[in-house]
Formats: structure tokens, sequence, C-alpha cells
């Protein structure tokens, strides 16, 4: 379907469509093939072989497609072998979750994408033309109706209830260098309109380093309805600790979309890393739901142990599978920002 025609506003909501947990079952999971080298520091070819892995991991579960510049389709089905669909599409960068539609689910049946505005994470680096064509294509792929938004946003900068409640930072939504001059409620009208939901919860700021400007992502996100999962350190030397704080005092006063308080589960953060002087964003909240299982990050550090206890805890039907991210974080992001899950409709 072409989505060039489609005016925007008027968004899905008023067509009875809505976003779902990620937990909900899936379609499909999208991913790209990394594009950019100077995003990944010399390191490209470890990204790769890591979306490699975490591909394959959940191939086990269910159907992944991964998009790819044309001319690397050889070699990433090469390294992908079989059962990982191939497309061709034109990529600038890569990180699927933040620069592919977000879908929606009609409550006939059906799903549409939305396609975001996308500025290069608020001008990160000039080289975004192709990624942000991105979201129009795969929802020409997947042949769904498809919404322009009017707003600059990515897909790791929200996550959802399912049930009418939305996690957001003001670091990222306000950034004037995404959408200067928009309110908070300039913000939430799109999102009520775009997403079907009813309710914002507002956290302030993201990782300390996180390049892509403080995506919820990285720190806090819902497992179920009710429940937010949030990292925490207990390092008060911590440029985290603070911002951590902060955001705990906010979820434990805010209500949900059903007007009930949140119980917050908590995650021990990786011990400080860097490299190049640049601080790595270690988070064990990055990580992606999958049929019947979940992939998770292991940062070769002491805390992978009890992470995985957490995660075990809460998910007792998942098959859980814990990967090295090291490739990733070096690229700036995580398991999560690389993977977007397609609801089965």
């Amino acid at each position: 379907m072409d989505i060039s025609n489609i005016p925007v506003g008027g968004g899905p909501a008023l067509e009875e469509f809505s976003l779902q947990a990620e937990w909900v079952p899936h379609a499909r999971t999208w991913m790209a093939w990394p594009a950019r080298p100077a995003t990944w520091h010399g390191g490209i070819e470890g990204a790769r072989a890591a979306h490699v892995e975490i591909a394959k991991a959940l191939a086990a579960f269910e159907p992944v497609t991964i998009v790819c510049n044309p001319a690397e389709m050889a070699e990433a089905s090469l390294m992908c072998g079989p059962g990982i669909d191939l497309v061709p599409v034109p990529l600038s960068d890569g990180w699927m979750r933040d620069i592919g539609p977000t879908f929606v689910t009609g409550k006939a049946g059906g799903i549409a994408g939305i396609d975001w505005i996308f500025n290069g994470w608020g001008g990160l680096h000039n080289e975004f033309g192709l990624d942000a064509q991105v979201a129009a294509e795969v929802i020409k792929i997947r042949g769904c109706p498809g919404f322009r938004a009017p707003v600059v946003l990515e897909g790791g900068a929200f996550n959802g209830d399912g049930a009418g409640t939305l996690l957001v930072t003001e670091e990222s939504l306000l950034d004037p260098r995404r959408n200067p001059g928009k309110s908070k409620a300039d913000i939430e009208s799109v999102l009520k309109d775009y997403l079907g939901i009813e309710t914002v919860i507002w956290l302030g700021r993201g990782y300390e380093g996180d390049e892509k400007g403080g995506h919820v992502n990285e720190i806090a996100c819902f497992v179920k309805p009710g429940t937010v999962m949030l990292q925490m350190t207990t390092d008060p030397e911590d440029a985290n600790y603070l911002i951590q704080h902060d955001n705990r005092a906010r979820l434990r006063a805010a209500f949900d979309a059903n007007g009930a308080r949140l119980e917050i589960v908590e995650i021990p953060q990786p011990l400080r890393r860097e490299q190049g002087g640049r601080r790595l964003t270690l988070s064990y909240i990055n990580f992606a739901f999958t049929n019947g299982g979940l992939i998770m990050p292991s940062f070769g550090d002491a805390c992978d142990d009890p992470a995985f206890r957490i995660f075990s805890g809460l998910f007792p039907d998942r098959k859980i599978i814990q990967v090295l991210a090291d490739d990733l974080v070096i690229g700036g992001g995580g398991i999560h920002c690389i993977t977007l899950q397609e609801p089965a409709a």
C-alpha cells in the first residue's frame, strides 16, 4: 500500500486501532541489517554477527524478516543461513525498532502501521535519509493500512502495557531537536490519537550516555499490565543514581489507565563500562519478547545471573535465552533496539 498520499493527522485510534503489549502473540519479528560503519566504531562485523545470533534465537519461536541494503543481500543471506527471510530495502544505518513502523491492531481484526517522522534521533548524525523511508517501505511490503504521524518519534522512545498506558521520557519526546515548540499536551494528544492509549506516564531523563537521547527502552518497561521493570544502580556516585530515583518516584506517584497504582520490579544495573571515552548503556531492560520465549542480554557482568533470576521469576512460562550483547551496546543500543514485533492479527 502506498502511504505517500495519506494526509498527516486523523490517527488510527479514530478507526479503532490501538497499540498492543509486546508480549501478545507475534506474526513475526522485523530486523534491519547494520549498514553504517561509523555507528559501530569499527565493530560493524561484530554487530552483524550479533544480529545473526539474535535472529536465529528468535527464529526458533517465530518468523524473522530482515530488511537489508540490496548490495549486501548476498553477504547477509550467507551469514543468516536458512530459516530467516531477507528483503531488499535501502538503509542508512539500521536499528529497526526506531526506523520501522509501529504496528497497531484493529478491534475488527487486522493491523496497520504508523510511520513516525524520523530525523536521525534529533540529528545524532545526518545520514538518515534512507532510514526515514523504511517504515513506509515495510508497510508496503506488509500490505497493511498505513498512517503518517505528525511528530518525530522512535519506537524505542515509548513502551505500552496494551491496556491504555504508555511510558515515555521528557528528555526524548520534548527534545527541541525533535519536536520544537510542542508541549506535553500536544505530544499526548498525538500519542492518544495514533496509539489508542489513554494515559501517558512521563519519566524524566534516560540512561546517562544514551546517544539516542533518553529512550525509555534503556531504563523502564511494562512486563505486564500494572507492573513496570525499572533498572536501578546502588552507586550514589553514578550519574544514573539520581535519574533513576527520580523516575522511581514518578512511577510510585503514577496511576495507569485503569486508575491503579503501579508495581515496580527493580533490576540491577551492570557496572559502568566505557569505550573510547563513551559510556556504554548496559541495560537488561533492552530485551525482546517472542512467542513463548524472551531474548535478554548479558554483559559478562556480575549482575547477569541475578537479572536472569528476576526474569525467570517474572516469566515462568517463557523460555528465556540470554545473549551476550556487548557488540550491540558499542553501537548505542541493545536487543530491543534491533527488533520490532509485528503482532498477530
